[in-house]
């Protein structure tokens, strides 16, 4: 199966790609389900079943809100953050929802979507139930879906028969599926990888396509950090966390402030939060590959551009390799582990995302495939046994600095590769393996169920948004 770089990186709102956007999605399949059936005008009412990881952190990671969203039809990629704020004011007070945009129906929260702690569903952690009536209570359609981290979702029909998201492998001209793969290609055919990336997008879509959607996500991820830089407050959620990156910037650039040797890790860390606190916020951000681990190689990206002094049509093109590489490492990753929280811990998240970073990193300083895939193997390495414990299931304690280390760590780890010679012990291949295997071992409750770890901690626990079980 071939994903795309823009599989990989989707442009969509926080606070989380498995939980806000992928239930956002699957909403919205529901919905073209149900038009395309004609039933539209027949619902009378609609409602959503949460379980497993969706349930125990869904208040927090506002899954309800997002399967409002996806019922009214609006789409992750083109949802205005004040816009859907907006609409859900009005759905709440109104205690009605326009189901399609178009047809009205009685609709409350505590009513209509249920947060099911009891059911855990046999295909993924993240699992959710839509069923729409008619007038009489029959059904006039009811489907399960899981969101498989990501954005991405499936069916429960789909999970079954093996079907993942992306497009046949045999329609590309490079089909890597693993590192080794990869690597392979690369010395058989004296390409680069992210030329092969690039090739194998060019046989989905138009030059120019490809061109103006690397533009477009790197466009939003700017956006994303310059926002992110320029807002203050407190964070919702009930954990009055305060946004910070506001207040180091300014600090930064103060004329009092002592300057380092290190101050590119404060950079680093600096554009990483922004990042995260607009996507605790409901900002608009890009999943990359997860919202969660949004953070990392928007950071790093900046880092290239602020710190590698390159013309601007060089920097354009280191850009675009370091999208196409990181995308091909994403990939690889999750083709053969996961990047789901909620099905490996935080290793899937801001480990992959570290080591998307550095490979994309290293392509873009004109490191070989060889340093490339060492670089990514060093990040991903240095991640294995993370849990994802999010306090008061919101993405913000520890989520938002584990941003600012993982981007630190993909720097540091392109540095290493490239000064060797890209001959190293642990292959990426293995490392990935390892982490898919310590996901498996890893208890649930330290799998983005806030039932464990740091969120689990009595002296930290909200007074609300506390899971009863």
């Amino acid at each position: 199966m071939f994903l795309s770089v823009f599989d990989l990186f989707k442009i969509g709102i926080g606070p989380s790609s498995s939980h806000t956007v992928g239930p956002m999605v699957a909403a919205g399949r529901f919905l073209e389900v149900l038009e395309g059936a004609g039933s539209i005008e027949r619902t009378a009412r609609v409602s959503v079943r949460l379980t497993g990881s969706l349930a125990f952190t869904g208040k927090g990671h506002a899954t309800d809100s997002a399967c409002m969203l996806g019922l009214m039809g609006l789409r992750p990629a083109e949802t205005d953050p004040d816009d859907a704020a907006r609409r859900l004011a009005q759905a709440d007070e109104s205690g009605e929802l326009a189901l399609a945009g178009r047809r009205p129906l009685p609709f409350t929260r505590a009513r209509d979507i249920q947060f099911d702690f009891d059911t855990a569903l046999p295909g993924h952690a993240n699992g959710l139930s839509i069923r729409a009536e008619d007038a009489e209570g029959a059904a006039l359609l009811e489907e399960t879906y899981y969101s498989i981290g990501g954005g991405f979702v499936v069916t429960a029909a789909e999970l079954e028969a093996g079907a993942d998201p992306g497009s046949d492998a045999s329609d590309v001209p490079y089909p890597f599926a693993t590192a080794q793969q990869m690597l392979e290609m690369g010395e058989a055919s004296g390409k680069s990888i992210a030329r092969m990336k690039w090739e194998n997008e060019r046989a989905m879509r138009p030059e120019a396509e490809v061109l103006d959607g690397l533009d477009r996500l790197w466009r939003v991820m700017g956006d994303c950090i310059d926002r992110g830089l320029s807002q203050d407050g407190i964070l919702p959620g009930g954990l009055s966390v305060k946004r910070r990156a506001k207040g180091i910037h300014q600090k930064m650039l103060g004329p009092g402030n002592q300057r380092f040797q290190h101050d590119v890790m404060d950079w680093l860390s600096l554009y990483a939060m922004a990042v995260n606190e607009e996507n605790a916020a409901g900002g608009r951000v890009v999943t990359a590959p997860t919202n969660g681990a949004a953070g990392i190689i928007p950071a790093v990206i900046r880092y290239y551009e602020q710190f590698c002094s390159l013309d601007d049509e060089s920097r354009r093109r280191g850009v675009h390799d370091f999208l196409l590489t990181a995308a091909a490492v994403g990939g690889i990753i999750k083709t053969n582990a996961s990047i789901s929280g909620a099905e490996v811990g935080c290793q899937g998240e801001v480990g992959s995302a570290s080591a998307m970073a550095a490979a994309g990193l290293a392509s873009a300083l004109g490191a070989t495939n060889m340093q490339i895939e060492n670089a990514a193997e060093i990040a991903l390495e240095h991640h294995l046994g993370m849990t994802c414990d999010p306090v008061g299931g919101l993405v913000q304690v520890p989520c938002i600095e584990r941003n600012a280390m993982g981007s630190v760590k993909a720097v540091n780890a392109c540095s290493l590769a490239m000064k060797g010679d890209g001959t190293h012990f642990v292959p990426l291949d293995t490392a990935i393996q390892t982490m898919r295997e310590t996901g498996v071992d890893m208890l649930s409750k330290y799998k983005e169920t806030s039932l464990g770890g740091l969120a689990a901690r009595d002296e930290l626990r909200p007074t609300i948004n506390i899971v009863e079980c």
